[in-house]
């Protein structure tokens, strides 16, 4: 799927959190795909393309990231999202949603579930935000940085030399390819924040909230949740050891099957589609 096939199919919906951006492929059972920090529904190009005839597959963008327009005093912590992930499944009509996601989108869809339990068909959870382990120690130096104000000159410099962006000092340990990141996806990726100094806000804004009391604060509901789950984890990621994949085996109340894929990292979804999106396939064929 090229960046034109995927504009094609944008749309926007209004709900009281802001004018939400998704991209939509296929028919049949809602699936929404909710993404993480910096990049957007553009992560999930490959699983709307392969996995479309299953599903009615939707991949948004969070407030603060693509796409999506909301007020400058808007609330973009995660509980906030799950608020407006319920928003845009009432506007759009979806009584149950089999939910895919992918780092800080996991804290996301744990919140939202925790507090929808019958609104969830199922659950793919891949590396990310998971109880007290975020924001991650080895991001400290990045949240540094955004605290210090110096996210917009970063931004430029990851669009102005995308090698930069796949390098030690940007995005490199969120790949475990990072000089195969494409100038395209780079670029789908971080022009959204510069497009205004209010845009570029939004995602200070979005960082520098990070508070694991969020995901804390819901672990007893997550224990009650029957949802079917995969829990599909790459095991050299060095912001979220695989451990938090059993943490969440251990206290879901499942059924909830783990898949490791060895020496992948936080963005392995979009680098190893091939072989995730057969799980998740059979993962939604078992859970229907």
């Amino acid at each position: 799927m090229n960046r034109t096939q995927f504009e094609a199919a944008r749309k926007f919906v209004t709900t009281p959190s802001g004018r939400i951006s998704y991209v939509e492929f296929g028919n049949g059972p809602a699936a929404v795909f909710v993404h993480g920090v910096i990049v957007n529904a553009w992560l999930w190009r490959q699983q709307l393309e392969d996995l479309s005839d299953l599903r009615r597959c939707i991949a948004i963008d969070l407030m603060g990231h693509g796409a999506t327009k909301i007020a400058p005093d808007q609330d973009v912590s995660f509980d906030a999202q799950a608020d407006m992930l319920l928003q845009l499944a009432d506007a759009l009509g979806l009584d149950q949603i089999d939910i895919v996601a992918n780092d800080s989108g996991i804290g996301v869809a744990q919140v939202f579930a925790a507090r929808n339990p019958t609104r969830v068909r199922s659950l793919v959870l891949t590396n990310g935000d998971v109880h007290d382990n975020w924001p991650p120690k080895d991001f400290s130096g990045f949240l540094d940085m955004v605290a210090a104000g110096g996210l917009p000159d970063t931004l430029r410099h990851m669009l102005e030399d995308k090698n930069f962006y796949r390098g030690p000092d940007a995005m490199a340990g969120a790949y475990e390819n990072p000089q195969a990141v494409s100038d395209e996806t780079i670029e789908a990726y971080v022009l959204p924040h510069l497009t205004s100094p209010e845009r570029t806000n939004d995602l200070v804004r979005f960082i520098t909230g990070f508070d694991h009391a969020q995901t804390v604060r819901v672990e007893a509901e997550l224990k009650q949740l029957k949802a079917p789950t995969l829990v599909a984890w790459g095991t050299d990621d060095p912001f979220f050891p695989v451990k938090w994949a059993y943490w969440l085996k251990n206290t879901l109340a499942g059924p909830v099957t783990v898949e490791e894929f060895p020496g992948g990292r936080m963005f392995f979804p979009e680098e190893r589609a091939g072989l995730l999106n057969p799980l998740i396939r059979t993962h939604w064929q078992s859970a229907s």
